[in-house]
């Protein structure tokens, strides 16, 4: 009983705690978390689920905002479980399931697409749930983001003021990134909003669109308009890094006779040559501000006060401008 407190948190003697302390020390002793969950009816994991923790593409984005969160947490004694849904919304339904089992105390999703039958697990499990990375009009809980669209539409904008106007698409092919189609959404309407033509789009390769991607599709994008100017490739850097280097196989010099854009600031957009232009998102500061946000739905929890459901905390990004456009 004596340990069971003291690993509680609550008040034990100085001279036991310390008897405790050197037997748990000599047998190697640990706590057992599910026995505690059960009988105190809480755990300490928080649930996050990411699209992808293979693909490089997401080393560092992921990487950040989950140091982000755990920033947030951890000093709360709140630990994460990682989960990777590959971008599919069934796999996302079986892992949010899963998780609900062993009731985490809250839950971070990447992204504002899910299965109904997500949505109201999520809304009928009574932990604070926040939406990563977007800004649904409609969130389950909270939602930590930013538009997609309106990034998409302010690198068409930056491409413009620069002279460029026949201006090109470079994204993935598959209908599971909508992060994606609603950065081309964001693309497609602001070029007819700028009287520009937005059918130079190339969508080649399936999520997670990486480095390997960049090249055809920058290829298919040339054979197809040879005459383009610019060309954003908004699924990441790392595509924008493989569009480049087809370009100097072609004999083409960045930003001379073309132009590339890329999306994410990844680390090799700053390191290539020519370093390359952006859309940024402070993907460490989703993280702390997710963190933030989910401490602060717990405490109105276990204070009993009424729950401010819907919040939506807007996280601003903004146009790098480098070299290749």
């Amino acid at each position: 009983m004596t340990v069971s407190r003291m690993h509680a948190g609550h008040s034990v003697a100085l001279a036991t705690r310390e008897r405790v302390q050197k037997a748990i020390d000599e047998l190697g002793y640990v706590a057992d978390a599910a026995a505690g969950a059960l009988s105190s009816g809480r755990s300490e994991f928080v649930a996050v689920l990411v699209p992808s923790l293979a693909s490089s593409n997401f080393s560092d984005t992921v990487r950040d905002t989950v140091r982000g969160l755990a920033a947030s947490l951890e000093p709360h004694g709140l630990q994460l479980l990682i989960g990777d849904t590959d971008y599919h919304l069934d796999r996302e339904e079986r892992l949010v399931r899963s998780m609900l089992r062993h009731q985490p105390r809250c839950i971070a999703l990447t992204g504002a697409r899910h299965t109904d039958a997500t949505r109201n697990l999520l809304r009928r499990s009574g932990v604070p749930v926040v939406e990563m990375w977007d800004a649904p009009t409609d969130p389950i809980d909270s939602a930590v983001g930013f538009s997609n669209v309106s990034a998409a539409r302010a690198m068409v904008r930056y491409l413009a003021d620069q002279g460029y106007e026949r201006i090109g698409f470079l994204g993935g092919a598959s209908e599971l990134d909508r992060r994606g189609l609603d950065r081309l959404k964001g693309f497609r309407s602001q070029m007819k909003s700028l009287g520009l033509d937005d059918a130079r789009v190339i969508r080649l390769g399936d999520s997670p669109v990486t480095m390997s991607h960049g090249g055809p599709a920058m290829a298919a994008l040339l054979d197809a308009w040879p005459d383009t100017q610019a060309v954003m490739c908004v699924v990441s850097g790392m595509s924008a890094f493989g569009a480049i280097m087809e370009s100097h196989r072609r004999g083409m010099t960045v930003p001379v006779d073309i132009a590339v854009a890329g999306f994410g600031n990844f680390e090799v957009s700053e390191y290539c040559t020519p370093t390359i232009t952006t859309d940024s998102v402070d993907a460490y500061g989703i993280g702390l501000r997710t963190g933030a946000t989910l401490l602060a739905a717990l405490q109105e929890r276990e204070a009993g006060a009424a729950i401010s459901a819907g919040k939506r905390v807007r996280v601003a990004y903004k146009v790098v401008a480098r070299e290749s456009a």
